[in-house]
């Protein structure tokens, strides 16, 4: 519930920071702005995915730009939703939503930095077991008669 909650307000800054740079977006009051960033990140969380998914060839296509229009477009539809958060148009939404990305993961990299990588090595102690119990195997031919005439068979040693 408490990364939720961070998330959340990550969000709500982050769209605080958007509507005051972006000229084409804009929210009537607070209450506004908190329930347009909830309703950005449910359609990030359910509806994006599922759209990622049917444009995937696309976005194959263009190497991922194609992302960026999705973006847009869940920012856009936002807008519809939310009575209070307004957005001029297409563009606007296309710039508000990659700039709303970059303070996202912004401060969600403040907020929750990578934990910490740890490795683990072993060392591998001298074996206990004498020196006899070790299997060398080395190939080579053996002569069965000891003729030096014949078929020479595998030899293992």
């Amino acid at each position: 519930m408490l990364r939720f909650l961070v998330k959340w307000a990550v969000n709500i800054i982050a769209l605080l920071a958007t509507v005051n740079i972006i000229a084409g977006i804009s929210v009537d009051n607070y209450g506004s702005l908190v329930i347009a960033a909830l309703a950005i990140g449910l359609l990030n969380a359910f509806l994006r995915p599922v759209i990622i998914i049917f444009t995937l060839p696309l976005t194959i296509l263009t190497l991922g730009l194609f992302t960026l229009f999705i973006n847009g477009a869940m920012l856009y539809l936002a807008s519809r939703l939310v009575t209070g958060f307004h957005v001029a148009d297409f563009w606007s939404a296309f710039w508000a939503a990659l700039l709303f990305s970059v303070i996202s993961f912004l401060l969600n990299i403040l907020l929750n930095p990578m934990p910490q990588i740890t490795a683990r090595s072993w060392q591998f102690s001298q074996s206990k077991r004498p020196a006899d119990d070790v299997i060398d195997i080395t190939g080579g031919t053996v002569d069965d008669d000891d003729t030096g005439e014949g078929e020479d068979k595998p030899r293992i040693t």
